[in-house]
Parts: C-alpha cells; structure tokens; sequence
C-alpha cells in the first residue's frame, strides 16, 4: 500500500477519527505488541482493540512484524511505520478536517502522556522544564518564532543521536530516562475571549508546532 505522505489523505483522516486509534498508534510508536498486550494495557476488549488495529494496518500505519504461537493460537506483532511528515506549504494547503484530525491527535496523546508522566514523578528532575508563553507577534515576529522551534526541533533530534551513541558505547555504565519534548505555536485565543461554558462541551480549536515540516501523527 503507498504510504501516507499528504496529510489531505483520506485515510489519514479515518486514521484519528477515533480515540482508541490514536492511542494504539502511539503504543506502537514506542515498542512491537500484538492487540492482546494492547489491550491489557488500554482496558479494552480485545475484539475492539483488534479491530482498530486491523484499521491501522489496512491504513498503512502499522506494520505487521513477527508471527508467534500461543496456546495454538497465532498472535500477531505490529509496529508503527515511520512517521510521514509534509511540508508547511502542505499543511497550509490541508483542508480544515485533516489539520483538526491532526491537532486532535497530538492533543490528546500530548495530554495523556504529560499527565500520565506527571502523576509519575516526571516533572520532578531538578532540570525538568514547564513554560507557556503568550506573546503578540507581527508577521516577522511569527517567521523568526517558527523558524527557532524547527531549529529546536532539529537540535533535538542531534541531542538524541548524540544520547544514542553514548548508551550504545556503555549501554550499563549511565542513568537512562525516556524524555519527552512538546513544541507548539499556535494562534491563541485568550480565555478571556471564549464565550462562557453553560454546561454545552467547549472546544478550542489550536494549531500544532509551526516549523520546517510537521509529523501526520502523535
């Protein structure tokens, strides 16, 4: 199947169209599981659960990677396939379902993972790090802005490489901790702005980071 490189891809769209899907992505970002280990961890019923996998990999997300038997039966190993990312001239041309697709993804595997790893002590570290800012930008202010989150976005990425080789060299000799880095520059509104909440939901509608190129999944 061709993968998924246009975020106006339908199949993106039906791709985090529901929540469990979003959150089965993101586990298979992180290890290899079949759906029975994925739904032990998520709660859920294994026929569900089985179902939105078989979506994800009809979709081209996943990956079927290994075959074993358990007790007779064949259980099945997947994995998510690199993450497709497009262009900010492609994100600019998306049509308004496909970005909602995408913030709403982020979103909520960004949520789930800050407040899981805060309930776990994650933002404990002396060199942890929580800041939000909202400034008032012209269009320059906004093209500088963008450009230095894609260039934090790429040291990162070199931070890592260089963390990789280290841990490779002397995999038992360091403290190792999984980390997590979120960037986001959106056009905000205030909160003073919304209009009140009279028991209806209330939806904010965001934009995620703005950069050299933007990742079509959480």
């Amino acid at each position: 199947m061709k993968p998924i490189t246009n975020i106006d891809d339908p199949r993106y769209v039906k791709a985090f169209s529901h929540p469990l899907r979003v959150r089965i992505l993101a586990m298979l970002q992180e290890r290899t599981a079949s759906p029975v280990e994925l739904a032990d961890w998520l709660g859920s019923r294994l026929g569900t659960v089985a179902y939105h996998v078989r979506t994800l990999h009809q979709l081209g997300l996943i990956e079927l990677v290994d075959e074993t038997r358990v007790r007779g039966a064949v259980a099945h190993h997947y994995r998510a396939k690199e993450r497709p990312r497009v262009s900010d001239e492609a994100w600019g041309q998306a049509s308004p379902m496909a970005k909602q697709a995408a913030v709403g993804a982020s979103l909520q595997t960004i949520d789930e993972y800050a407040r899981a790893s805060a309930a776990a002590g994650g933002f404990d570290r002396a060199d942890a790090h929580l800041t939000r800012l909202r400034m008032e930008l012209d269009p320059q202010g906004w093209r500088e802005l963008s450009e230095a989150a894609a260039q934090l976005l790429g040291r990162a990425q070199e931070i890592e490489e260089g963390a990789k080789q280290r841990i490779a060299a002397d995999p038992h000799g360091q403290d190792i901790a999984p980390a997590a880095l979120a960037i986001m520059l959106f056009e905000a509104l205030r909160l003073t702005d919304q209009p009140p909440i009279d028991g209806a939901t209330h939806s904010a509608h965001s934009a995620p980071a703005s950069g050299s190129e933007h990742t079509l999944t959480a």
